[in-house]
């Protein structure tokens, strides 16, 4: 008899490692499998499925936009793609010199905002700055922005110019000069564990590059749109970077990203420097659009900021041993574990039902969508409880 698995075997390339289950459909926070077991999924596609499985606000704007337009080419515009950049610029409050590019994920957008830096620089400012376990995507530009060695190593040479340094603003205030053209940095450092930058960095980092004429890009892929309950990471600080990255959230599992500049550099990219073949086509936009749509009138952001509250609450309440702390915010979240058994247990909870990440040895990552219930998250609290107590 011929599984999946063998089928799988067959015809895919492993990139990512045996596959764990075949799933087949969704509805809200959970998914079901081809062999019609249901789980909780608290990872949400890592941090994209911001309204969940099949939300119909989703399945709304898929149908009605792939009946009337669905591909024009950079040639053309559409209405959803220009009412998507002006919903963006109006949460983001970038104001009039506010600019999107679309693209079609966060690899990408990091890709552009790469070339933006280097048109900033020029040959006078070669280096770029990128955070030790920093994660910004696989492709080569973002690639070389990534820290992690297993990800670089096997394809090296890298992209010259871009340095890794601590997380430290001293170690900024240390690296920066007038041969800097850009700073490149996660609010929060999810492939490292859910790991937030340090009180006051991302403050100090704006008046630090603004000072030195060093372009701030803040990669919000995982944690914009809602995701640490302000509509983008870099808002907890009340600043406005020189430019950002969104994918993940926003197309709520449609596949689209952007990059989105403010003030002067909005002037660096010129017609024939960059370009997409489907970026911001007008499915992708009109979707997400949708998705910005619900997270506002439904008021997900509140919704965000309580679930986060329960989830600590109930989680302290385990007392478990494994447990050592919670790190990140809203609904990006790192449980810290007391031993190097996260692998082992978001495969133990995957055999209970509850899909949840490891990051890293002794980090379990969860995301769920932003419109989660108080009864979703008892349901991870109990699943993950009993998985606690069988390892203890």
């Amino acid at each position: 008899m011929i599984t999946w698995h063998d089928t799988e075997a067959q015809n895919m390339m492993n990139t990512f490692g045996p596959t764990q289950a075949l799933l087949v459909r969704g509805s809200g926070a959970h998914v079901t499998d081809i062999d019609g077991r249901t789980y909780l999924d608290f990872l949400g596609g890592i941090a994209v499925n911001s309204l969940g499985h099949a939300h119909p606000a989703v399945v709304a704007a898929v149908s009605e936009q792939a009946g009337r337009l669905m591909h024009v080419s950079n040639f053309f515009s559409s209405l959803p793609q220009l009412a998507l950049a002006e919903k963006i610029k109006q949460l983001a409050g970038t104001g009039e010199s506010g600019r999107v590019f679309f693209t079609n994920s966060g690899t990408e957008a990091n890709e552009a905002a790469f070339k933006l830096a280097r048109l900033h620089g020029g040959t006078a400012r070669p280096r770029i700055l990128a955070l030790e376990q920093a994660f910004h995507g696989r492709s080569m530009g973002a690639l070389a922005l990534t820290a992690k060695a297993a990800y670089r190593d096997p394809f090296g040479p890298m992209l010259t110019g871009v340095e890794h340094i601590p997380a430290t603003i001293e170690a900024l205030g240390e690296a920066l000069d007038d041969t800097v053209s850009a700073l490149i940095i996660e609010p929060i450092q999810g492939e490292a564990g859910v790991v937030p930058l340090p009180e006051g960095y991302l403050s100090a980092a704006r008046e630090l590059t603004r000072s030195h004429g060093v372009l701030l890009i803040v990669d919000d892929i995982q944690t914009g749109v809602g995701r640490t309950g302000e509509w983008f990471g870099f808002q907890s600080a009340g600043i406005m970077p020189d430019a950002f990255t969104l994918a993940k959230g926003l197309g709520g599992g449609f596949p689209v990203g952007a990059l989105i500049t403010t003030g002067a550099a909005s002037e660096l990219l010129k017609p024939g420097n960059h370009g997409t073949t489907f970026g911001g086509n007008p499915l992708a936009t009109a979707v997400a659009l949708a998705v910005l749509n619900e997270i506002e009138t439904a008021d997900l952001l509140t919704n965000v900021r309580e679930r986060e509250a329960q989830i600590r609450a109930e989680i302290a309440a385990l007392n478990s041993p494994l447990i050592s702390g919670i790190r990140g915010s809203g609904l990006l979240l790192g449980i810290a574990l007391t031993q190097p058994i996260a692998a082992d247990l978001a495969r133990e909870a995957l055999a209970t039902g509850l899909i949840i990440n490891p990051p890293n040895p002794d980090t379990l990552r969860i995301a769920p969508p932003l419109n989660i219930t108080s009864a979703d998250v008892t349901e991870f609290t109990t699943l993950l409880g009993s998985v606690l107590a069988a390892h203890a």
